[in-house]
């Protein structure tokens, strides 16, 4: 049998011309809608927010989600006042921080965010999608406010430190509870975060220091810019640590069990060199600062940092931070050390102390080679 071949009649041909037409059309309108969400005039029709929602939900969702790299590095993003949104959506194209101005604008505008950008000063990271951009964009403001936090603190108490410091502000966004959370899981592209085992915290990177933060910031908001400032100030220090052979995570663990215990700056180099010195035995670390932690929060007291009876030496800690009865390195810091901290515990003198108390009513302490010496010294 011979093939067919099929033949255009003028009948198809106009089937094929209207088809196309309709197709042109289709794409023409589309586009226009797509055009109307750089305008705050326009009032989105019900029409138009179906077809937008659906072009978002079912086609583009994933480049909302999805972000333009792992790069957490902090970028400066300025907004200037009365600026439009398709203005924008393209300099954040042009800046790297989004992959398409036009899906930002379809978004910002169908979900309601458009009318609440706010000039100002930006921090926003190439690892953020387009809705965390749209939301930060969203709460910001020019006005910054100012948190400070203290050397030598727990992750909980930096949470209510924070809540304290940014005091009742309407419709907080700040939550202590929410901060904490963020804070125990460690999923964040941060190089310095390559070394924590999985379901350790951020405890002991959540660096301290003096943050302007917006007047309104949300947990979030806090935790990153702290990250942001650990990778700044006391990463270095821990590659510093990791060309010399020594693991950036052990140091950070003794340079916080340093801060704890430590009062006058000049002793921190020679009290890292004593806990250094009985890792090297193999001897129990028994440091005070680990139990307390270990203990955690002391209700009648209201503290998290327990004033130590000779039982509670023996308190029995699955987690293995009571360094009484766990006889090696707690697995992570029990609070954030600051840089000297830190430096101490990367560089620490050479000494052969291997015992060390502090004296009655003084800040300062003495050291000694053997246990006959310091107890021949107790109390000073």
């Amino acid at each position: 049998m011979r093939n067919k071949q099929a033949k255009l009649t003028p009948l198809k041909f106009g089937i094929f011309v209207v088809a196309l037409a309709v197709l042109a059309w289709s794409a023409a309108q589309f586009s226009q809608r797509v055009r109307n969400t750089t305008s705050v005039n326009v009032q989105l029709s019900g029409f138009d927010r179906t077809v937008l929602g659906a072009y978002v939900d079912l086609i583009a969702n994933n480049d909302v989600q999805r972000p333009v790299s792992n790069d957490p590095t902090a970028k400066q993003f300025l907004v200037s006042p009365g600026e439009s949104v398709d203005s924008i959506g393209q300099r954040l194209e042009d800046q790297g921080l989004i992959r398409d101005a036009a899906l930002f604008r379809v978004f910002v505008r169908l979900n309601g965010l458009d009318k609440g950008i706010n000039a100002g000063a930006f921090t926003l990271r190439p690892n953020m999608n387009i809705e965390q951009i749209a939301q930060t964009l969203q709460r910001g403001s020019a006005a910054e406010t100012q948190v400070t936090i203290p050397e030598g603190k727990r992750l909980e108490e930096v949470a209510e430190i924070i809540d304290q410091q940014l005091g009742e502000i309407p419709a907080k966004a700040f939550d202590a509870g929410e901060f904490v959370r963020l804070a125990r899981r460690t999923n964040y592209e941060y190089p310095f975060l390559k070394d924590v085992p999985n379901g350790a915290s951020l405890e002991g990177y959540l660096f301290p220091d003096t943050y302007r933060v917006p007047q309104n910031p949300s947990a979030l908001d806090v935790l990153l810019k702290m990250l942001d400032n650990f990778g700044a100030k006391a990463a270095p220090l821990l590659e510093q640590a990791r060309t010399q052979g020594k693991s950036p995570r052990v140091v950070l663990i003794v340079a916080s069990i340093v801060e704890r215990e430590a009062i006058l700056p000049d002793e921190r180099p020679t009290i890292a060199s004593v806990y250094f010195n009985r890792l090297k035995i193999g001897m129990p670390l028994q440091a005070d600062p680990t139990t307390q932690y270990a203990m955690g929060y002391d209700q009648q007291n209201k503290t998290w940092w327990h004033t130590l009876t000779v039982e509670d030496y023996k308190f029995e800690d699955n987690g293995g931070y009571n360094t009484y009865i766990n006889p090696e390195l707690p697995p992570g810091p029990i609070a954030s050390p600051g840089l000297s901290s830190i430096q101490a515990a990367v560089s620490p003198v050479e000494t052969p102390y291997i015992f060390f108390l502090a004296c009655q009513g003084q800040q300062q302490h003495r050291f000694f080679e053997t246990f006959e010496e310091q107890q021949a010294n107790y109390g000073c």
